[in-house]
């Protein structure tokens, strides 16, 4: 069984859902790409300890980049966009 720590990697935090957090209480986080929306709900309710109302998921695709002659691609990444229900909250940035 995974860890919490091997399902979610990082949180994603962009303006986009900084407005979204504030207007529509969701969250992203970059996560695990084998991991479901089922084990993301768990991972972030035991973490966090809030109650998930509704988990999406998307698969990125990397971008390929050149510099000069050379050609490389960036790695392929899995985002989760879970909405908290009402009354809870995930704060990254506390004020302390």
């Amino acid at each position: 069984m995974k860890s919490n720590r091997d399902i979610i990697i990082r949180p994603f935090v962009t303006e986009k859902m900084s407005v979204a957090q504030d207007a529509e209480n969701k969250v992203a986080f970059v996560i695990d790409r084998k991991a479901n929306k089922i084990e993301v709900r768990k991972a972030v309710e035991e973490k966090f300890n809030v109650k998930v109302k509704k988990v999406a998921t998307m698969n990125i695709t990397g971008k390929t980049k050149r510099l000069g002659r050379f050609e490389g691609k960036r790695s392929n990444w899995k985002k989760a966009v879970v909405t908290l229900q009402e009354g809870f909250k995930i704060d990254f940035f506390e004020g302390k």
